[in-house]
């Protein structure tokens, strides 16, 4: 049996790689904000008391740590988001470290949900949020280009309404 983990294996759909950026832009622009405010308290305090200067420049130091990590883990998560349309279910793979493939039978769909958000919007992606009866087995895809998100929730819910099993 083929690892269902493994990106290269053929037959999944990978989302956008656009989805690794809008999440580095929205990881640097809350780590530049939480740098700024802390470095500002950290200097108010550093003025007031006896802190030595020196500790201002800590949030800089651990704010260039996290853009490292971001700049690491955003395209890898991204890549290791995949689906996979079969003949009677949708497999959603998922995760790095700990990683989970999620099997969602058409019959057992009872809706399906887009959201854009306005940056998601301005990169040309979707998410696709599969419900189901139980939270196990619902899953959302993040990173989905637009089009093919439209295409895809159509086709499910199509599916999903053919092969209902008694919902």
């Amino acid at each position: 049996m083929a690892d269902p983990f493994d990106p290269g294996e053929p037959g999944w759909s990978p989302v956008s790689p656009r989805l690794a950026t809008a999440r580095l832009l929205i990881g640097s622009v809350t780590t530049l904000v939480a740098v700024v405010v802390v470095a500002a308290l950290l200097g108010i305090i550093a003025a007031t008391t006896t802190l030595p200067p020196w500790w201002v420049g800590l949030p800089v130091v651990l704010g260039l740590l996290v853009l490292g990590w971001l700049a690491w883990w955003a395209p890898r998560n991204q890549r290791s988001w995949g689906y996979r349309e079969q003949e009677e279910e949708l497999v959603v793979r998922r995760g790095l470290m700990f990683r989970r493939v999620v099997s969602v039978p058409y019959g057992r769909m009872q809706f399906v949900d887009l959201q854009q958000g306005p940056l998601a919007r301005r990169f040309g992606f979707a998410s696709l949020s599969l419900h189901t009866a139980s939270t196990k087995t619902a899953s959302t895809i993040p990173g989905v280009p637009h089009d093919e998100a439209l295409r895809l929730r159509l086709r499910l819910t199509e599916l999903g309404e053919s092969r209902g099993a008694g919902l």
